[in-house]
């Protein structure tokens, strides 16, 4: 498809899909709030600008959401605003470079497709590990945070099931409503209007290299992986030739470009990433419409709400947000389902389970050696094969 009206809708199928990645958006960006300190504004407004570039560049539903890992280990030590900028800003400066010089470009030649799918399967894994998680411990800035265990599993179970038979029919939008319903009824607040305050970093030296070693090194691999190589690949998956605008360089250029301005306000790093690209996929979003009307809602909770969106977001119910992310992890996992071969098979399964139990950078160095070692061991046997033979 295209033309204009072709890659830009804005018909229910868009706003289904466009809602459907919130699952991993809302816990990690409630949690920078609550236990990190950092601005809602902040928080939102680079991922809705994000998501409208990408929109307006792309012409595809490609995905913003926070760096995963990053977050997760700012979260767990509690990383005040400063460290979370100084993070934000290198992996700005480093997928800036990457990106625009076409190194991003030229490793992932050197990926075989089994290894992408490895990684994918990879992500699935861990985004089912999150939504267990969401439901077994939710984070403690959650309304839902001191209900019942077993009412949050089996919400989640109903969602996930809902969700999965009836994600054709753009089911998301009917549960976002039931969340938003459930938030702007459970809110004690104040309702004022206007965005959070927003604050320049305080950074030095110190304050970079503890950032580096910390935040930074154990997400490069995974932003290297999956926001880049992964997501080009699942657009070509899903899009076949309208995914070419998708490249792992561009993609490495526009997030970093993004954390480079979310890193200038202390705000929330961000990136690409396949599953997201799978879970507005899967509900319904097949142009740029969709990454638009979500950046726009974000912006506008952004500057609108920003004030009192930290309350407001820790009423969304945390059922909807895992049953949503459990379908996201499930679908993105059917990924291998075109895998033909069993070396294909092994290697994918590998570098997955390898990537959950350990991180993706030791998954993928293993992936390497196994397929390329492989490959040699093939054409060392085949030479003296023919030796042998003449």
């Amino acid at each position: 498809m295209s033309g204009p009206v072709e890659a830009f809708r804005f018909d229910r199928h868009e706003l289904a899909g466009a809602l459907a990645d919130l699952g991993v958006l809302v816990p990690i960006a409630v949690a920078l709030i609550v236990v990190n300190g950092l601005s809602a504004t902040a928080v939102l407004l680079p991922a809705g600008l994000l998501y409208i570039a990408a929109g307006r560049l792309y012409r595809l539903p490609v995905p913003v959401q926070p760096l995963k890992a990053f977050g997760a280990i700012a979260i767990a030590r509690g990383i005040g605003p400063d460290g979370i900028a100084a993070g934000a800003l290198l992996m700005g400066v480093i997928f800036l470079v990457l990106g625009s010089t076409g190194l991003i470009d030229l490793a992932a030649r050197a990926i075989p497709k089994p290894l992408i799918r490895g990684v994918q399967l990879s992500v699935g894994l861990l985004f089912l590990q999150v939504a267990w998680g969401l439901v077994t411990r939710p984070p403690t800035g959650f309304s839902d945070a001191s209900s019942e265990q077993a009412y949050l599993v089996a919400g989640a179970l109903v969602v996930a099931v809902v969700s999965l038979l009836l994600r054709r029919r753009q089911v998301t939008l009917v549960l976002v409503a039931i969340a938003a319903v459930a938030m702007v009824a459970g809110y004690q607040g104040g309702w004022q209007l206007g965005p959070s305050a927003l604050s320049v970093p305080r950074l030095d030296l110190d304050v970079f290299i503890a950032a580096f070693v910390v935040l930074v090194l154990p997400q490069l691999p995974l932003t290297f992986a999956n926001s880049c190589l992964a997501t080009a690949d699942a657009a070509r998956t899903y899009f076949g030739d309208r995914a070419e605008r998708v490249r792992p360089g561009r993609l490495a250029v526009s997030l970093g470009a993004a954390n480079l301005f979310a890193g200038a306000m202390s705000g929330m790093p961000i990136c690409h990433g396949a599953g997201g690209l799978t879970a507005h996929y899967a509900f319904g979003a097949r142009t740029g419409g969709a990454p638009i009307a979500i950046g726009g809602a974000l912006v506008a909770a952004a500057l609108l709400f920003g004030a009192d969106l930290a309350g407001l977001l820790a009423g969304f119910p945390v059922p909807i947000l895992a049953g949503l992310l459990a379908v996201s992890g499930l679908l993105h996992i059917g990924l291998l389902r075109d895998l033909d071969t069993i070396p294909g098979w092994a290697v994918a399964l590998a570098v997955g389970f390898v990537g959950l139990a350990t991180n993706l950078a030791v998954a993928l160095a293993l992936g390497l050696v196994i397929w390329w070692g492989a490959r040699g061991l093939l054409a060392i046997r085949a030479k003296r094969v023919s030796v042998s033979r003449s």
